[in-house]
């Protein structure tokens, strides 16, 4: 049965790609030259096309009503795809009635992004298992089992987790579950947007890197609806080059992909799609049809028509590092281990007594000055001024006078006086600064770094890779190495030079390939020369890294809190509150309730609270930034 273009792609399930078309009738008559981005092809009645893909090539917005004061209706724009605000996710409100519907329509996947939530109006009782009404049901993944097509789902009762599976025949009133995570647009785009339907965001963040004219009223910080715009990506028989079309575009298909033979079809994979082939099926040859323009390598090594042998997947550890610099955008580094340029260690800053606590190590004692001075009340604690010198010790607990006996969480310290020596106390919860003081001169390898101190810590480039050409963390003022990642990789070599293989990053370098007869392998190959490059990724890249990245990570202990701070803080909120209960509200003021709203664990101090307890109180919340979970 023929359908419109447009209904074909509304009814298609994603899972059963690639799908053969035979193009039927439509304004496109026989030998018509259609330019499709750039690519002529001919889209004559009776063509074949192979689709391989369906891509959300744009994404409109339109801000709902009431979210934008007194200002007169936005009518629907492009939101670029880039765009740096964070969104929360509204529950659609529409109910999903199957099973298959949902698959067909939400992404499940792997990772978190792709496990949602539904809930379900009546109870559903299984064979051992029932799941309760308002239940909220976690979708893990989508497997075929005995020939049945499943659904492993799981649900949390009583602080365990329960699995089971469901078929795509279940029928039911299922709606989405309320999203408490907040997203980046490139996520809600590729996990987040149930396909042919909108989906409605609150934006809760704006970037102000952002060096593009802002879409959205000045301050404005509500609901807005998102609705994709989708592109086919495909392939005619017998050509090398990706065709993308419009869903819009007005021809009539017929599905034949049962009754067609799609190997004279040219077989073009995707990195990912590579990635996703066995282990067992490398080496392979591959002939590059498109590659990303934001691509590191040498020139001659990745270009359209270049002929390269793929040689297998793997995961590689690579170094997490920034720029040190005051002033932003900051650059940042994926350095690989095997790099061969030498570091000097550089001094760290350090804004807490807590932070030098995480920082001491047993390899050396810390050694630092003071930037800020800081007073205490309490004759058992030490005071600091600006200029002092500490070795900084261990941490214990110890006792001060303060409405009573109570026990404080201080670090033990040596101040260094002109001639001697003396005891300090620095209480944990003490905002100050200091500056480490580096006494060590030598000069270290990458790997010497990461065995041997902590992470974070400050380097500089002492001698640089000579055998890169152009090494580009040698002109960089100092780097903070943050943290050690693994990623994915596809280690790929020239046809012609198949012993020099490079590493291409799956996640952020994007190809498509033509695979051509494997049997041309060179069978005389010598041992494969890895070239690993350091990469230097945008500010997107590394906030995901370091938000997937660090979340397996346990975070490290909430800083101390000063004593009896908990009771002084709800006390001071509440004389405050009644205090200004009846005071006309600042800007400012209002800056902070929107921040509360957004924000709730991070923004519980009131900008009220008088002098004495006003920093102590800053500190603990500053500290649970700095070490909550990335969301």
């Amino acid at each position: 049965m023929a359908l419109s273009l447009e209904e074909f792609v509304h009814s298609l399930d994603l899972r059963t790609l690639p799908r053969v078309l035979e193009i039927q009738s439509g304004i496109y008559f026989e030998g018509s030259v259609y330019e499709m981005f750039g690519n002529e092809c001919c889209l004559s009645t009776g063509e074949v096309i192979k689709i391989t893909d369906l891509k959300i090539k744009k994404i409109m917005a339109e801000i709902c009503e009431g979210d934008i004061g007194g200002l007169e209706s936005l009518k629907p724009f492009e939101l670029p795809m880039n765009f740096p605000g964070l969104f929360k996710v509204m529950a659609d409100k529409t109910p999903y009635l199957t099973m298959e519907e949902i698959t067909r329509t939400i992404n499940i996947g792997p990772s978190r992004l792709g496990h949602p939530c539904f809930y379900h109006l009546k109870d559903i009782k299984l064979e051992n298992f029932t799941i309760k009404q308002g239940e909220p049901i976690r979708f893990n993944s989508v497997e075929e089992i005995n020939g049945e097509t499943l659904v492993n789902c799981g649900v949390v009762r009583n602080q365990q987790s329960h699995s089971f599976t469901l078929p795509l025949s279940q029928e039911g009133e299922f709606y989405e579950c309320e999203d408490e995570h907040i997203y980046t647009l490139k996520e809600i785009i590729e996990w987040k947007i149930p396909k042919n339907r909108t989906r409605t965001v609150k934006l809760t963040d704006f970037s102000n890197k952002w060096d593009s004219t802002n879409p959205f009223p000045e301050d404005f910080y509500g609901t807005l609806t998102l609705k994709p715009v989708y592109e086919i990506q495909g392939v005619l028989k017998f050509q090398k080059e990706i065709v993308r079309i419009l869903p819009s575009l007005d021809v009539e298909v017929k599905d034949i992909t049962d009754s067609y033979d799609a190997s004279w079809f040219l077989q073009l994979l995707s990195t990912d799609d590579l990635f996703e082939m066995t282990s067992k099926e490398f080496p392979v040859v591959g002939e590059v049809i498109e590659v990303s323009q934001r691509n590191q390598l040498p020139q001659n090594i990745l270009q359209p028509e270049k002929t390269i042998i793929i040689h297998k997947k793997y995961q590689a550890s690579r170094i997490l590092a920034s720029e040190i610099r005051s002033n932003f955008p900051k650059r940042h580094f994926l350095i690989p281990t095997s790099y061969k340029g030498k570091f000097k260690r550089r001094p760290r800053e350090f804004p807490t007594a807590y932070d030098l606590q995480i920082a001491k190590s047993k390899k050396e004692t810390l050694h630092v000055v003071a930037t800020k001075a800081f007073h205490t009340l309490h004759k058992e604690l030490s005071s600091v001024s600006v200029g002092d010198q500490f070795l900084v010790h261990h941490s214990e607990t110890t006792e001060v006078v303060f409405e009573g006996t109570r026990k404080v969480n201080i670090l033990s310290c040596e101040r260094i006086l002109s001639k001697s020596r003396e005891a300090a106390q620095l209480p944990l919860y003490m905002e100050g600064g200091f500056v480490e003081v580096i006494h060590d001169k030598k000069q270290y390898q990458i790997s010497e770094l990461c065995t041997q101190f902590c992470w974070p810590f400050n380097v500089k480039v002492a001698m640089r890779d000579l055998s890169i050409e152009n090494d580009i963390l040698a002109a960089t003022p100092g780097l903070q190495l943050e943290e050690d990642i693994t990623d994915s990789y596809l280690l790929i070599s020239d046809f012609e030079n198949p012993e020099e293989c490079w590493e291409i990053p799956v996640g952020r370098l994007k190809m498509t390939v033509r695979l051509v007869n494997s049997s041309s392998l060179p069978t005389d190959a010598g041992p494969l020369q890895v070239r690993s490059l350091v990469e230097e990724i945008t500010e997107e890249q590394y906030y995901m890294i370091r938000r997937y990245e660090s979340s397996v990570l346990h975070p490290p202990p909430r800083p101390p809190k000063h004593p009896s701070a908990e009771d002084m803080k709800l006390t001071l909120l509440s004389l405050a509150e009644e205090r200004t209960i009846n005071l006309p509200r600042s800007p400012k003021s209002h800056h902070i309730d929107r921040a509360k709203k957004l924000h709730p664990d991070h923004c519980s101090m009131d900008s009220s609270v008088p002098g004495g307890f006003q920093n102590d109180l800053a500190d603990v919340e500053r500290r649970k930034n700095k070490h909550g979970p990335l969301q």
